[in-house]
């Protein structure tokens, strides 16, 4: 069994509204939800054997919250995750070795909501798991020998997580 964690960065600051979008740090809140998500996962038991993070400073800042709380992985920031739709990340982990039991993907959205609701089967009766709000993580669950045989609607979602309920 496989597993992908699909997570959007963290809170972010709007305080220097002339940065560019891309450079955004965490907010407070941000780096606490981080941190919190990571908590979370390693209570689960999950940790990535990769992941994709986008090149943007926020998830990457959501990135290193995470990794405090369980640990390293092997780490590729992609510039194409950065505002990437669901099917530049559903090629982006179709292009994961098979070595990886379970891989993170940490991107922005809509597309990162958009790509959590399409590989699962059958879908949650949740409201934030269709919003997909700051920090929100899920942990979806697939049969298949890698993951170039990932497909829409072929996950079951095993764990979801926003920090708000974690506080």
């Amino acid at each position: 069994m496989r597993h992908l964690i699909v997570m959007r960065h963290a809170k972010s600051s709007w305080s220097d509204p002339g940065q560019r979008d891309h450079d955004r740090p965490l907010n407070k809140r941000g780096r606490r939800g981080a941190t919190l998500v990571g908590t979370w996962l390693k209570q689960q038991g999950i940790r990535p054997d990769r992941a994709l993070v986008s090149s943007a400073r926020r998830t990457q800042e959501s990135w290193a919250g995470v990794v405090a709380e369980i640990g390293p992985a092997e780490t590729s920031y992609v510039a194409d995750l950065y505002h990437a739709g669901p099917e530049t990340m559903l090629d982006l982990v179709r292009q994961v070795g098979a070595s990886a039991g379970s891989v993170l993907v940490l991107g922005h959205n809509p597309g990162i909501a958009a790509f959590a609701q399409r590989l699962l089967a059958e879908q949650p009766d949740d409201p934030d798991y269709q919003r997909f709000p700051t920090a929100a993580t899920a942990v979806i669950e697939f049969d298949g020998p890698g993951w170039q045989d990932l497909a829409w609607g072929s996950g079951r979602l095993s764990g979801f997580v926003v920090p708000r309920v974690l506080e």
